[in-house]
């Protein structure tokens, strides 16, 4: 025999607060994202307050509790990326989709700068472009190897830099230029 599934009990202030307390107590995150995550579960269960529902007061509050960061998220999200071998402008694009503020995006995206050519070391050693790869490459394999480093987000000229890099060639070079 099958059970039924209750539909959940709507929302009320409580509930939505207990909601964002474990989301928060999870999940680093955004004020703008756990916005949209209450306003998502408002929407599966319903609300049952006095009132509409206010999700922003809601993140805002939690931020001033401490318990939300964002610029604290985005420092790490970046380092992570860097670490990862992202460049800059895909810093800046997860930045603005995971909800960060532009003033605490901004406040992050210098030093992503400055790590922009170690950050293309990192990627081209993962993905065994130029002075990381095993053989020289040939004109279309190098174009290749430029549009993934595109895409990562580096910049053109630095991606073609590394790609035109011989295997074996020194990359430490590189960084003592900039």
């Amino acid at each position: 025999m099958r059970r039924e599934r209750r539909p959940p009990q709507p929302l009320d202030p409580a509930a939505l607060e207990r909601l964002a307390l474990r989301y928060v107590e999870r999940y680093a995150t955004t004020r703008a994202r756990l916005s949209a995550y209450l306003e998502r579960k408002l929407r599966e269960r319903g609300w049952a307050g006095e009132g509409p529902a206010d999700t922003a007061a809601l993140a805002e509050r939690m931020a001033q509790l401490g318990y939300v960061d964002d610029r604290g998220f985005a420092e790490s999200r970046a380092a992570a990326m860097a670490r990862r071998g992202l460049g800059v402008r895909r810093v800046r694009q997860a930045l603005y989709f995971a909800g960060v503020d532009e003033s605490d995006a901004a406040a992050v995206i210098p030093a992503a700068e400055a790590e922009a050519t170690a950050s293309a070391l990192a990627f081209a050693r993962r993905r065994r472009i130029g002075p990381y790869g095993r053989e020289a490459a040939d004109r279309d394999l190098r174009e290749r190897q430029v549009a993934a480093m595109v895409r990562a987000g580096h910049s053109l000229a630095l991606a073609r830099t590394i790609a035109r890099m011989a295997p074996g060639d020194d990359p430490e070079a590189l960084l003592e230029t900039d």
